[in-house]
């Protein structure tokens, strides 16, 4: 996500919501977002010794109602785009208004009871999904199950709440004011001045509605092609069949609203990733294929020449894309690197310190240290057990290879968890695909030494990275939780067991979820699957990890080479590598709506010479865009569900669907396909025109 500056001057205290009778009038405090003088202390908005609500059946109910609807949500987005979107503002933004239908007023402290719960529906996400769908990709899924890979995000993510409680202090109160915090800043602002939040809770909810019916359209009832193509065109044909050159575009609101999020700057080094790929390499190896037509590249393959632009991309442009992500990944974090050894050694401290009892003030209390210890223990164990009978049992010495195993992960998730907390506290954004490829590496050529092999061997290996890449987006995520807490007041040991309970419900909606899309779209083409979700770094998992375990097609490691040096030249310009290199690997059509996404939102953002107003525009969009992601995704889920009964449960004895759902059908030809890119262009106008209804009196924190 694209950096931005979210520390906010205190609100006006007319936008301060009317307090509960039993809490104290809310308000930023002056020294909240600076570093405190010598002697000075931080007192939060709510004081340690007000008797205020904080856990209620109310706050519980919908804190897990948040994390079933955005697991779902993201877990489609995520696999679509190859990133999730952080669902913590607009719940914080949903838990005001929902407290608005009720005569009490929820507190601030319950309202951030429901964010630890929702939120963990992306951290799972993020973790699960980055590595999990290569089981399919690598067709290992029918050596697992549903309860396998379930196992893998849960155990994940109760390491991560327990590798981080340690450093909680360290990140929240002795560097307060060092980091930035943007993420957090933006969610407490929204949370204090929440008087507006029926408001804006009404007009995500609108957008959410707007979305699922608009992203229903294309994919559920077929009215309008869902990518726009320049290859439907006959003027075209000599540019799409001779230099293989094609501009897609993916019709869907959700993506849209994804782009306004991200900012010009990201989506333009995405979409210049594409053109390489679409524009620069597809279209020499064309030229290779069009005067040297008999020449193939790699075991297995057709001759360039017969290849369509499709298939050169997806044999070609995709592998030198996972290159660049690998490479981008590794110098993330290179970067970190010298924190990570500071961070660690206020972890050690604070186990020895051994704080957190009821002794505290409330914004203290931590999980006891003797108490934590002994989950870590008790985590460790069942890892140890779940790897050793449920994923390497058929391994010759299972016992030394998952003990090893074992110890590999907890040894990079320790080292790794400091420096994802880090690096969301200071941009909010951490390397998780980069440090969970480095112990897919590690892990791979380690066990592979002692006789790890075959498909169960790189089944073993990918949940092994799982658990790990879990632990590290649960790290990156709740440490903005933990500043959220400490600057509300909120007790810390609640959050802490918030994420624990809400990671057994998010863990089941993702991998539920994930199973179901592995099912109608498949995440590799395939005659099954000829339009498969892309799952990105999944891909990118699979990819090295079959070279590694494999006998590999040799060709492939010069494409992953050339790959890695130009993320490495892009990196030198001052470009994200990530960014660009995943440019490179998504397909275009996903790429390109993210730009225009994101120019509406630069063109909103600079609608007003008032800056006031134009702040307020820009937020409003925020909201609206959310609300889009939010709908869309989940027409999309709805859509796979929906396929899903037709293909497997309402089957006739003939094996074809007994009942399918009536569908338009308009989905082929150029007026389809010209429809598709009008009603696309019609969704951004309205974003456009919806985000200028803002008033100037409406401008309040900054959402982005």
């Amino acid at each position: 996500m694209e950096e931005k500056n979210l520390s906010i001057a205190q609100p006006p205290a007319d936008l301060a919501m009317p307090a509960p009778a039993d809490e104290v009038v809310v308000g930023m405090p002056e020294n909240a977002y600076r570093e405190l003088a010598p002697g000075e202390t931080y007192s939060p908005i709510v004081p340690a010794g007000a008797p205020v609500a904080e856990v209620t059946s109310r706050s519980l109910a919908f804190g897990l109602a948040n994390a079933v609807f955005w697991s779902a949500a993201v877990s489609y987005l995520t696999l679509k785009l190859g990133q999730g979107l952080e669902a913590a503002i607009p719940i914080a933004i949903l838990a005001i208004g929902f407290s608005a239908m009720f005569k009490r007023r929820s507190t601030l402290l319950e309202n951030v009871n429901i964010l630890a719960l929702g939120a963990t529906s992306g951290i799972v996400v993020g973790g699960s999904l980055f590595v999990m769908p290569a089981i399919h990709i690598l067709g290992l899924d029918g050596l697992s199950s549903f309860f396998q890979i379930f196992f893998v995000p849960l155990l994940g993510a109760a390491l991560g709440v327990l590798f981080l409680i340690p450093l909680r202090r360290y990140f929240v109160r002795d560097m307060h004011g060092k980091l930035p915090f943007p993420e957090g800043t933006a969610i407490v602002e929204v949370l204090v001045t929440g008087q507006k939040g029926g408001a804006q809770a009404r007009v995500l909810l609108k957008a959410m509605g707007l979305g699922f019916l608009f992203d229903s359209m294309p994919t559920l009832f077929e009215a309008w092609r869902e990518n726009f193509t320049t290859a439907a065109f006959s003027f075209a044909h000599t540019v799409t069949h001779k230099f293989k050159a094609v501009f897609a575009l993916n019709t869907t609101a959700a993506i849209a609203g994804l782009g306004y999020l991200i900012g010009v700057r990201y989506a333009a080094y995405i979409m210049a990733g594409s053109l390489l790929s679409y524009f620069v390499i597809v279209p020499l190896f064309a030229f290779f294929g069009a005067h040297a037509p008999g020449v193939t590249i790699g075991l297995n393959m057709a001759p360039l020449g017969q290849m369509d632009h499709e298939t050169l991309f997806s044999e070609y442009a995709r592998y030198i894309g996972i290159g660049g992500i690998f490479m981008a990944g590794m110098l993330s974090v290179a970067r970190m690197l010298p924190v990570m050894g500071q961070a660690i050694r206020q972890g050690i401290r604070g186990l020895r310190a051994g704080r957190g009892g009821a002794d505290e003030p409330r914004h203290e209390q931590d999980i006891p240290m003797p108490v934590v210890l002994g989950l870590i223990v008790a985590v460790v164990v069942a890892i140890w057990l779940y790897f050793r009978f449920a994923v390497l049992s058929t391994q010759a010495s299972p016992t030394m290879i998952t003990t090893l195993a074992v110890l590999i992960a907890l040894l990079i998730a320790l080292l790794f968890s400091a420096v994802s907390a880090w690096a969301v506290a200071m941009i909010s954004v951490t390397p998780i695909s980069g440090m969970t490829l480095m112990t897919l590496i590690v892990g791979a050529v380690a066990l592979r030494s002692l006789g790890l092999s075959g498909r169960e061997g790189m089944l073993g290996v990918l949940l092994i990275g799982g658990v790990v890449c879990t632990c590290l987006s649960m790290t990156g995520t709740l440490v903005t939780e933990f500043k959220v807490s400490h600057w509300v007041g909120a007790t810390p040991r609640k959050v802490q067991w918030a994420n624990l309970a809400g990671s057994v419900i998010a863990a089941v909606v993702v991998t539920a979820v994930m199973l179901l899309l592995a099912r109608v779209y498949g995440f590799q083409a395939s005659e099954v699957h000829p339009n498969p979700l892309p799952a990105p770094q999944a891909n990118a998992m699979a990819a090295v990890l079959r070279f590694i375990m494999e006998t590999s097609d040799e060709s492939k490691w010069y494409l992953l080479a050339f790959g890695g040096v130009i993320a490495l030249i892009v990196e030198m310009l001052g470009v994200s590598a990530l960014a660009f290199a995943l440019g490179m690997y998504i397909p275009m059509e996903y790429n390109s709506p993210i730009l225009v996404g994101a120019l509406v939102a630069h063109f909103v953002r600079r609608s007003s010479k008032d800056q006031t107003l134009s702040r307020a525009r820009g937020d409003r969009g925020i909201l609206v865009s959310s609300g889009l992601i939010a709908g869309g995704a989940l027409a999309g889920v709805l859509a796979a569900f929906v396929q899903f009964l037709e293909r497997d449960v309402f089957k006739g004895p003939d094996g074809k669907p007994a009942w399918t759902l009536p569908r338009i059908g308009f989905t082929e030809g150029n007026a389809a396909n010209l429809l598709g890119l009008v009603m696309f262009l019609g969704i951004c106008g309205y974003l456009y025109w919806d985000a200028l209804r803002a008033k100037k009196e409406d401008a309040g924190p900054s959402l982005g």
